[in-house]
């Protein structure tokens, strides 16, 4: 056998160019594989925001999220422009930062009466504050200027503000908060969500709206008729907005005052969509669900922007 050669390919070997050109194979494999190891990371940071788990229906229907949940009371003599309240977050600091909400109660109503929704969505991956109005009496648009009010006190001055993505923040409320949700969300355009739920309001038009807005209203409601107020809240919004109209069946103004699940599933999964840009979520929202037992009129614009 020459030097510099090896046996020929009949004895089960390669010579040397052909050898060459086995190398030159397994080298190219191996670029790729490692190209596509080394490539998840960045279609990973494609979307920095998400936080948790993949959803399943049984993991957004779920009382509580993958997240501990820790809690810490707001006076309302430490803060100007709203009545102190309640904040719950995610005890855990090694997802990162996360997105805020701010949650208004309704006429005559405590932070006691939407209490329920903190631990619930925090435990999904929020920081979640459920706050007090200056006086229970307040009418909408006071309860829109103490929602912002509020994440600005999340953002900056609360013991939890390194926790939180100050880009990254909606508002929700019940009834006149509901009605405060839609004026908040006129007003600061760079929110990233909005959730009135069984909304009252007297203006009937939201065509300035620019934040994705899901309205919930339903269909035994009496002191804020859809006919009124949800379903023209709806209407008014942009068609090129990213909205969505839930009607609860066999529901009442004052469901959103205790725990329930198609409400919990369909906010959790408006607010991962838009607060946190997950299109893991996506599913829940597009297509729109059916009419059922618990969802008398589901309506939205599908699919969604990216």
């Amino acid at each position: 056998m020459l030097p510099g050669r090896f046996p020929s390919r009949r004895f089960g070997v390669y010579n040397d160019v052909q050898l060459r050109s086995v190398f030159t194979t397994v080298t190219l494999v191996a670029a790729l594989v490692g190209g596509a190891i080394g490539a998840s990371p960045a279609i990973a940071a494609e979307n920095p925001y998400e936080r948790g788990p993949a959803p399943t229906n049984s993991s957004i229907e779920a009382s509580r999220g993958s997240f501990a949940v820790s809690e810490t009371s707001v006076s309302s003599l430490s803060v100007t422009g709203f009545g102190g309240g309640t904040i719950y977050y995610p005890t855990s600091t090694s997802a990162g930062t996360f997105g805020a909400i701010a949650v208004s109660p309704g006429y005559t109503g405590t932070q006691s009466s939407i209490s329920w929704l903190g631990p619930r969505i925090a435990s999904q991956g929020f920081v979640v504050f459920t706050i007090d109005t200056i006086t229970t009496l307040d009418q909408p648009d006071s309860r829109a200027s103490q929602l912002l009010a509020a994440l600005d006190y999340l953002t900056q001055r609360s013991a939890v503000r390194a926790r939180i993505d100050a880009t990254r923040l909606g508002v929700m409320g019940h009834s006149m908060g509901g009605g405060g949700t839609l004026r908040a969300a006129a007003n600061r355009p760079a929110l990233q969500a909005a959730i009135p739920l069984t909304g009252w309001h007297t203006d009937k038009t939201w065509g300035d709206v620019r934040v994705p807005t899901l309205v919930v209203g339903a269909d035994g409601d009496t002191i804020a008729p859809v006919a009124t107020h949800s379903k023209p809240f709806y209407n008014s919004l942009p068609s090129s907005l990213d909205r969505a109209y839930l009607e609860l069946r066999g529901a009442t103004h004052f469901t959103p005052n205790s725990s329930n699940t198609t409400i919990a599933k369909y906010s959790i999964s408006w607010l991962k969509r838009f607060i946190d840009n997950d299109t893991r979520y996506e599913q829940f929202l597009c297509p729109t669900p059916s009419s059922s037992l618990l969802i008398a009129e589901f309506r939205g614009n599908c699919p969604h922007s990216s």
